[in-house]
């Protein structure tokens, strides 16, 4: 551990996790946690970012994550506090985000008078299936805050929690430890790149599933020049983390949502190969239909698995099938500005036609999302993050830590009405931090994918009663007025040319904006 001055348990924490770099904490505290509160003070290069509810909390740890490629630290008030954030760290889970919890507790002797808000956070840390401890005094607390980093910075990254008691986090002798080292990314033996690089030429019925580090620019290159040499399909995993798409990079289809649209793309293949993707399944289970979306007789074989060095293994075959091919990109395209009222898929052509360079994409934006993947194929480069999790109300916040983490480069939330409602208040955040983050957001009235699942289930029956449930019209939610109402400036559009106007309107001007598009329903 670091010499220097002894202080308490709290300001301990805060410094090694500063100097194990982790530089912003987004919190919701309580009374058990506000020890923690005066020790920013203490260490003025951790940033804290207040948010209103606690999935707003970890769903910007989890954006910004994303795109800085390090962790954020995340301050959570007891087991409640982090029950409201699970759903988002949820998503975090499944998108191998790093992020650190610091979840406040009773001090250690209140624990036996069982107080109101007394729990088990320990089961709720269990739950995410990344690291968790205990702390258990001031002394080496620093040395778990450092221990937490390096758990949550393996790869292929993971939720670290630490459990924090209130009388650990006051109490004196704290000293700040030096940062550990995380685990690398694991090397794909080179037996495996062989017998994938003979597989992939055999006879041209080859797909490849993308996801993870694959989806970045060196993954896509590689993969295209596999493609063009061998003729095999590539496909991006259904809901990546972060995928790089634009002018200059290769485009490749996502593996459709749909278990029929799915099962078209991969109809034909002899072979399937993951590269960072795991094997595809439906998100639910259907009368009657199979999960497992491998059609019978494909087979399944694995070049990296997620903590894997997936872009240095499909580098490695690219060099054995395709040497000295140049991958195809995409050439600058954009679909011209429609016109008229706003439909399902035109609204997405207003975005590609005035995408700025550079932009981060937090797309939540569900059923009204069809048209989106092309009209932004030819556009400027640019980040997708998506709902890897597939837990909704992730928008916002993701796209409030996004623009934490890259506060240079406009960050567009392309939102679905019903989802929004999850953590809205994430948009007060937004103003607070004066961030760059303009959200459209697709008002249909309706849970309209539950619409479409209603039916696709076989559910019997449904009526009135049914489809009140999905309804998001009685009574209309205006959503100028609530964006206004948490300090955001906010407009309304219900035709191309308005959302193309105040679409540009809002990226020429900084800070946060939110403008309604009225569009229809999907079903």
């Amino acid at each position: 551990m670091k010499g220097g001055p002894r202080v308490n348990g709290a300001q301990s924490v805060i410094r090694t996790l500063v100097d194990s770099g982790v530089e912003v904490c987004f919190g919701n505290p309580g009374t058990s946690e506000m020890h923690f509160v005066a020790a920013l003070d203490s260490v003025p290069a951790m940033r804290g970012v207040l948010g209103l509810f606690e999935g707003a909390v970890t769903g910007a740890a989890d954006g910004y994550a994303r795109i800085a490629g390090k962790p954020a630290a995340t301050l959570l008030h007891l087991g409640p506090g982090m029950a409201n954030g699970l759903a988002n760290l949820h998503n975090a889970r499944r998108a191998h985000t790093p992020v650190v919890n610091v979840v406040g507790d009773h001090a250690t002797y209140h624990h036996r008078l069982d107080a109101p808000l007394e729990s088990d956070i320990d089961a709720l840390a269990g739950w995410l299936e990344g690291w968790s401890r205990r702390a258990v005094d001031a002394e080496s607390v620093g040395k778990d805050a450092a221990d937490a980093v390096a758990a949550a910075m393996d790869s292929p990254g993971r939720c670290a929690t630490l459990i924090l008691p209130a009388d650990v986090s006051w109490g004196e002798g704290g000293v700040s430890a030096p940062p550990v080292t995380p685990s690398a990314r694991r090397p794909v033996a080179s037996g495996t790149v062989r017998a994938i690089a003979a597989d992939v030429v055999a006879d041209g019925r080859t797909t490849i599933l993308l996801g993870g580090e694959a989806c970045r620019e060196r993954g896509l290159r590689a993969a295209a020049r596999i493609a063009e040499a061998t003729g095999a399909q590539v496909l991006v995993e259904t809901f990546p983390a972060r995928l790089e798409r634009g002018a200059g990079l290769p485009a490749f289809d996502r593996l459709g949502y749909l278990a029929e649209q799915a099962t078209r793309q991969l109809h034909g293949a002899a072979r399937l190969i993951l590269a960072g993707a795991v094997s595809p399944v439906s998100f639910f289970a259907y009368p009657g239909r199979p999960g497992d979306l491998v059609p019978e007789g494909v087979t399944v074989t694995t070049l990296a698995e997620a903590g894997d060095d997936v872009t240095g293994a499909l580098e490695a075959v690219a060099e054995a099938v395709a040497p000295g091919v140049e991958p195809t990109v995409r050439a600058p395209l954009r679909p011209p500005l429609p016109s008229g009222p706003l439909t399902v898929r035109n609204w997405a052509d207003v975005i590609g036609a005035l995408l700025p360079d550079n932009a981060i994409i937090s797309d939540e934006s569900n059923t009204s999302g069809g048209g989106l993947a092309a009209a932004l194929s030819g556009a400027p480069r640019h980040d997708v993050l998506m709902l890897t999790g597939g837990a909704i109300g992730q928008g916002i916040p993701v796209a409030t830590g996004a623009a934490v983490a890259a506060p240079h480069r406009p960050v567009v939330n392309l939102q679905a009405d019903g989802s929004a409602m999850y953590t809205i208040s994430a948009l007060w955040t937004q103003a607070r931090e004066q961030l760059d983050v303009t959200t459209v957001l697709l008002n249909n009235r309706a849970y309209a994918i539950l619409r479409m699942e209603l039916e696709r289930v076989g559910a019997e029956g449904a009526g009135a009663a049914a489809n009140s449930m999905l309804d998001l019209s009685a009574p209309n939610m205006d959503y100028v007025k609530i964006a206004e109402g948490l300090g955001v400036q906010a407009s309304r559009a219900s035709t191309a040319e308005e959302l193309a106007e105040q679409f540009a309107a809002a990226l020429a001007e900084p800070g946060p904006h939110l403008i309604e598009a009225v569009i229809p329903p999907l079903l």
